[in-house]
């Protein structure tokens, strides 16, 4: 099973490098999936201004597009790192989300987010967006709350990730659910392919 984790922030200055790193050494420590990290400034898109792709699937505007849907495809599950920007999610993951659709279909979610409440309100809104993509998005979500944040911060080094130990417990959770629903969906898309 291949697990993508997307840095949905590309703002300068961003926190989410740093929660990438600590995500991303976690997972890879478990032998039960394989992860890959999506960093959404690799796919510098225009704004949505297309057909609907759940319309035409697949069906690329442009080569930048084709490019992040392929991506998208290879995943069985997503976690995907937000901050909350404005008590809502960052609009460059809305936009990746909007120029694909197919790609994301029938296929778990789950969050990290952080912010003042830990990005619970941009997590509550991707949770809604989701549904309408045909998604499972995932009860458990870690929240980074501005504690943790500023140790991370505080840490010279964006490869120090020990201020995120207390929320280990908290992404193991997560990794574990999102492993179930990954393989449930994925031996389920499967079966419907045959």
């Amino acid at each position: 099973m291949l697990i993508q984790v997307i840095s949905s922030t590309t703002r300068e200055g961003r926190f989410s490098e740093r929660a990438a790193r600590w995500v991303g050494e976690s997972l890879r420590a478990r032998e039960d999936f394989d992860v890959e990290l999506i960093d959404l400034r690799d796919y510098p898109l225009p704004f949505f201004d297309a057909p609907p792709p759940a319309k035409a699937p697949r069906d690329y505007a442009t080569e930048e597009v084709a490019r992040l849907g392929r991506t998208l495809d290879r995943a069985d599950g997503f976690i995907v790192l937000t901050a909350e920007y404005n008590h809502g999610y960052p609009a460059v993951l809305k936009n990746a989300m909007d120029w694909t659709f197919p790609e994301w279909q029938r296929k778990p979610i789950a969050f990290v987010g952080w912010g003042n409440v830990g990005g619970a309100r941009a997590i509550e809104q991707l949770r809604l967006v989701a549904v309408e993509f045909e998604m499972a998005p995932l009860r458990h979500a870690v929240h980074i709350l501005p504690d943790v944040m500023m140790a991370a911060r505080q840490a010279g080094d964006v490869s120090d990730t020990t201020a995120f130990s207390p929320l280990e417990p908290r992404l193991k959770l997560l990794a574990d659910d999102l492993t179930w629903w990954a393989a449930a969906l994925m031996a389920a898309r499967a079966r419907d392919q045959r």
